[in-house]
């Protein structure tokens, strides 16, 4: 697979969406399909991004183990990437070179990598990401990971709406598709609010 000939600068930053073990692995509570496709992207973007001096910084579902966000407690997703375990940790063959940040610790939806939903009031706390981004002066992101149409589409949503410019790598995503098409329509989503997909 020819991989995408990025531009990395000292303003451009590499984040890495949600490459976990409950996503990313056929054994996951909540596979993407073929989501384990997503990585050897990963990985040469990582090589990429690094090689050239600029930031790497990835993102992980973090969960309690009881949250409303979960099926059992009335919420629309199966147990997942609860925090420290199996499913939680990245996936063993991705390369790991970066900061990480956390979403959905405090029980909210952590959908984008910029914030977290309060699943009763639908007010929003910002994660540490945009303060990492702010410290590393970054201006530019380019994204790939999982899923497309949840924690993709709404990090990159967030990430214009703060005023980044922002690539989506195409080979570097793969969607859940809960109804057909959701995946296309996430994409259109980005498409829509100025970020490039290519």
């Amino acid at each position: 697979m020819a991989m995408p000939q990025i531009r990395y600068e000292g303003e451009t930053a590499l984040l890495v969406v949600d490459l976990q073990n409950d996503f990313a692995d056929p054994a996951g509570s909540l596979y993407v399909r073929d989501g384990e496709q997503v990585i050897p992207v990963a990985n040469e973007q990582v090589e990429r991004a690094t090689s050239a001096g600029s930031y790497v910084v990835y993102s992980q579902d973090w969960h309690p183990a009881s949250t409303p966000h979960f099926q059992s407690e009335g919420g629309p997703w199966p147990v997942h990437c609860v925090k420290d375990s199996w499913g939680s940790s990245f996936h063993p063959d991705l390369r790991v070179e970066g900061d990480a940040v956390h979403k959905g610790d405090q029980g909210g939806d952590g959908y984008s990598a910029f914030s977290e939903r309060d699943l009763s009031s639908g007010e929003t706390e910002p994660t540490m990401l945009q303060r990492l981004l702010r410290e590393h002066a970054v201006e530019r992101l380019v994204i790939c990971g999982l899923a497309t149409d949840y924690c993709v589409v709404e990090t990159v949503e967030d990430a214009r709406g703060l005023g980044y410019d922002v690539t989506v790598l195409r080979d570097g995503i793969r969607a859940v598709d809960r109804a057909t098409g959701d995946g296309e329509r996430a994409i259109q989503r980005m498409l829509d609010v100025g970020a490039e997909v290519i």
